[in-house]
Order: C-alpha cells, then sequence, then structure tokens
C-alpha cells in the first residue's frame, strides 16, 4: 500500500502536513440550489478542523494551523487545505484571491481544494493549471460511491458520471487528483462496494481517502438510524473490506486515508472502542498482511 505521506516525503525531502482552512464557502446541497437538506451522512462540524475558523482572515488559520503542526509533529512544510464545504463554489473573481493567499507563506508548497464534482468549470481548472506550474494543487472529488443508487438515496445531487466528467476535465494539467469514497452503507452488497476499486483505477486519480460510514449527531442518517438502527461494520470487519478494496485498487494510486473520525460528543456508531492511532494501526497491519503491491 502506497501512503500518501510518503508520496510528499519523497516529493518534497521533508515532513509536509496539511493545514485545515475554513474559507466560508457554503455547499449547492445545502443551500437551496440542489437541495437544503445536505448528503445524508453529513454535519459539517463532525470533519472541520481544530485549527479552522471561518471568522479568521485565511492568512491568521494558516499562521496559527502551521504553528500547531510544527510544534506537535515537527511538520517543515505545509499544504493549504481547503477542507470545509465546497470550496469551488463561487466565481473565480472570489476563489483567485483566496487561493492565491493560502500560498504567499514561503513554508507553503501548495494548496488541496476540497469540493464536489459538480461545482468545477474550464475556467477554474484552467486558472488553477497556472497556478500548478509553480506549487503543487490537488484537487480533491468528493464521489463517496460509485452505485447511482447510493448516491440518490445519499441525497448527493450528482452521479458518477459527473464525477468522471470532473476527473477527465482535470487530467493531464499538473493538477493531482484525488477522491474520497465511503466504505460500508448498509445497501450495498460487498461487490457493488468493491466496484468503487475498478473505478476510481480505471479514472486515472492519484490520491484516494477511504471513509468507513459512520453515523453523526444532526445528519439525516442519524435520524434513520436512531428510529431504525442498521448495522455498521465492526473494526476487524471494515479493515478486511478495506483490504479487499486496496488490493483491487491501481498500485500507483496513494491512499490518504483509511477511516473516518468524528468528535466523540457527535459520534453516534460505530464506536470501535479504540483510539484513532491504535485504530489506524489495527486497520493498518490487516491490509498489509492482505495486500501485496
Amino acid at each position: 500500500m502506497r501512503s500518501y505521506s510518503s508520496f510528499l516525503r519523497e516529493k518534497f525531502g521533508c515532513r509536509v502536513y496539511k493545514v485545515g482552512i475554513d474559507a466560508g464557502f457554503n455547499c449547492p446541497n445545502r443551500d437551496g440550489s440542489l437541495s437544503t437538506a445536505g448528503c445524508a451522512y453529513c454535519n459539517g462540524d463532525s470533519f472541520r478542523p481544530k485549527t479552522s475558523n471561518r471568522i479568521k482572515p485565511i492568512e491568521q488559520q494558516i499562521a496559527e494551523g502551521t504553528e500547531y503542526l510544527r510544534l506537535r509533529y515537527g511538520a517543515e512544510k505545509f499544504i493549504a487545505y481547503f477542507q470545509s464545504a465546497t470550496n469551488t463554489y463561487a466565481p473565480l473573481e472570489i476563489l483567485a484571491p483566496l487561493y492565491e493567499a493560502a500560498v504567499a507563506r514561503a513554508d507553503v508548497v501548495g494548496i488541496a481544494i476540497g469540493t464536489r464534482p459538480d461545482c468545477i468549470d474550464e475556467e477554474k481548472l484552467d486558472w488553477l493549471q497556472r497556478l500548478a506550474r509553480k506549487y503543487f494543487v490537488t484537487i480533491e472529488y468528493g464521489l463517496q460511491s460509485a452505485s447511482d443508487e447510493t448516491l440518490r438515496r445519499v441525497n448527493r445531487g450528482h452521479d458518477v458520471a459527473s464525477w468522471r466528467n470532473a476527473v477527465a476535465m482535470t487530467r493531464g494539467r499538473g493538477i493531482y487528483i484525488g477522491t474520497h469514497l465511503i466504505l460500508g452503507f448498509p445497501w450495498e452488497s460487498r461487490e457493488e462496494t468493491l466496484y468503487g476499486a475498478a473505478a476510481v483505477s480505471e479514472a486515472g486519480i492519484d490520491f484516494l481517502k477511504l471513509h468507513h460510514l459512520h453515523i453523526v449527531r444532526g445528519s439525516l442518517l442519524a435520524e434513520e438510524y436512531l428510529n431504525r438502527p442498521f448495522r455498521l461494520p465492526d473494526m476487524e470487519e471494515y479493515a478486511n473490506l478495506a483490504a479487499d478494496f486496496i488490493e483491487r485498487l491501481d498500485p500507483g494510486i496513494h491512499i490518504e486515508r483509511l477511516f473516518a473520525t468524528a468528535p466523540a460528543g457527535q459520534l453516534i456508531a460505530p464506536v470501535w472502542g479504540k483510539s484513532k492511532a491504535e485504530s489506524r494501526r489495527f486497520i493498518e497491519h490487516v491490509i498489509n498482511k492482505a495486500v501485496v503491491i
């Protein structure tokens, strides 16, 4: 299994960490453009980093985030990560100054932009292509499932074809491409879930974030789960599913994340009873035993 962290170390020759930024963007799945309900699994506060604060200027968020990561992890270089909400959901004249502000520091080597595949266009990609000549630029497209039926059930507001189109538009521009997938939807068969490995491999992405399905307070799935609980994989089952998935991936894809996390006060299920570090070690152990690349 090829890790994202090792990729960054090889590329930059030092420890490189992402600094989470909240630039105050909205989402078409919440502002009424597509829906006001949001994705069924989503509560934005469950993944907002402690060092981001949409009230603070981006420069201040980066300064505080880099200082924290430098002291805690010995980080030397940084990637400004536009993480919260949909970070291309605005006209380019609004986006460009924000992106430029994020790379103004000498110790910031690039940006990563989390967004939806239906919120990108040629104009924005042309601008980011020019930025990528000087900086490390990644666009992370949320897909979550390679099943259109699942995307409908979780109220994503786009289909798999939209994601494929976004990836195809982005390829060949010097921009790295990431994708997010969730494993463990209870209505998907194992075969349907594992098909996602073929889908992302064929599309030609660089980085992949895997998440296990978890239920957080304030989400539509939380309401459904509390009214009629459904089964979720335990840690061992999830680790084996992730191992089977990774074994089917293009070996050139680097894994950026293996499972999801949420604050204890927001997490409803599954509760694995392990720390983040313990969970990561266990899942990595299962995968490394099963996957030979």
